[in-house]
């Protein structure tokens, strides 16, 4: 790429941050805060297994267009919090709203299809099928899947053309066009995550969540994957990712939502949050100070 198309790409990623800066300006780093224009709204969300809470959210709020990052310790409820919102779980109570509509009662699938994705700290990739099968998997409303329509190749013949095109100029971008014949499985686990970050793509998407998408990646490709969020931000879709690294997250992140023991502790920009002595306290436990002495 020339010197002047690399100088248009970052001054295109400059104005994209800037823009989601710009948004959150002004937004008091408490939780459960408002934001001008939050695109996933979750409200008295509460997941318990037997006696044990591991999601308890009274209020949270994604601001649309920005890179927010969920963080927390171990065993915070991250996880379980992107199951239920995304369909693959069911809270004992609470509601959410995506892009304006009500998505309590929405399914994993019908999730996707209104425009929210996500990937998955272990990938989800079909092993002993070819990386290109994987991504067409990720198309949606494909005439060719329904029995009827099945038996009539004119009817969805140019449909498929098209996502297959649509899918190799994704495994482009994303550097696994000469991987497209081989079985996912034969990926490294750093490409297989850039496998499913793809597929994601294949829905056109509003909203991506990524968990944990740096676990298990060789270092060499950890800054093609943060390039790529980026791009995401870029193209004007938000994303909300779950992360323990805080130099990704400083990197990257435009905010950043604090969890601990299933409830949101605090929020607010990377430098706020590193600050912050309730997001110590978590890391750390709360009477670290008073063990010292």
């Amino acid at each position: 790429m020339s010197d002047n198309g690399t100088e248009r790409e970052e001054a295109v990623r400059r104005r994209a941050h800037q823009a989601a800066l710009d948004a959150l300006a002004g937004v008091e780093p408490e939780p459960g805060v408002s934001k001008p224009d939050p695109i996933l709204t979750a409200s008295g969300v509460r997941r318990a297994f037997g006696g044990l809470v591991a999601v308890d959210v009274e209020h949270m709020e994604i601001q649309r267009g920005t890179i927010t990052a969920l963080i927390g310790p171990n065993g915070a409820g991250k996880t379980t919090l992107f199951n239920l919102l995304t369909g693959f779980d069911r809270p004992n109570r609470g509601t959410w709203e995506f892009d304006g509509r009500s998505a309590k009662r929405l399914r994993s699938y019908q999730v996707a299809q209104a425009g929210m994705v996500r990937t998955f700290q272990l990938t989800k990739a079909l092993t002993r099928m070819s990386v290109l099968d994987n991504m067409l998997l990720g198309a949606s409303g494909q005439l060719g899947e329904r029995m009827w329509a099945s038996l009539i190749p004119a009817l969805w013949h140019s449909q498929e053309l098209a996502n297959k095109a649509r899918a190799l100029e994704l495994l482009e971008r994303f550097k696994l066009i000469d991987k497209r014949e081989d079985y996912a499985g034969e990926l490294s686990g750093g490409q297989r995550k850039l496998l499913e970050m793809a597929r994601a793509l294949m829905l056109e998407p509003k909203m991506v969540m990524l968990d944990e998408p740096m676990a298990g990646v060789n270092p060499a490709l950890k800054q093609s994957l943060l390039d790529h969020i980026k791009e995401l931000r870029e193209e004007g879709m938000t994303v909300l990712f779950v992360e323990h690294d805080m130099d990704m997250v400083h990197e990257i992140a435009d905010w950043v939502v604090v969890m601990a023991a299933g409830q949101v502790i605090t929020e607010g920009t990377p430098e706020q949050i590193s600050a912050d002595s309730r997001v110590i306290d978590a890391y750390l436990g709360a009477h670290h100070d008073g063990a010292a002495r």
